[in-house]
């Protein structure tokens, strides 16, 4: 994800992050400044849920306009073998069965 707070700010005529910070202080929500630094020029590594919707609020804005997915980011998952993995080598595969002899659902 792209933290995009500064955008979001700026497109709604807050320039500067000791605006906001006033801002967020008046719904309650208050910043020391170093956090508020890392918040307007950084990507913070963690937020809080109730902190999200209080900037939300100030800004006039839904997460999704702060918060931007990068997938192409995300790493594709490793090629697998039929096997487990964790299985030990020459172990017995087990495979499920129902005792009505019913088949189960496909996985």
């Amino acid at each position: 994800m792209r933290w995009n707070l500064r955008l979001a700010a700026a497109n709604r005529g807050i320039w500067k992050a000791s605006e906001l910070q006033r801002s967020l202080a008046e719904r309650g929500l208050v910043i020391s400044a170093g956090k508020m630094s890392g918040l307007w020029s950084g990507q913070p590594a963690s937020i809080k849920l109730d902190d999200l919707d209080v900037i939300c609020a100030v800004l006039g804005c839904e997460v999704g306009e702060l918060l931007l997915p990068e997938p192409h980011k995300v790493a594709a998952p490793a090629e697998t073998e039929s096997a487990p993995a964790a299985a030990a080598p020459g172990a017995a595969l087990v495979v499920p069965r129902r005792r009505d002899g019913r088949s189960l659902p496909p996985a």
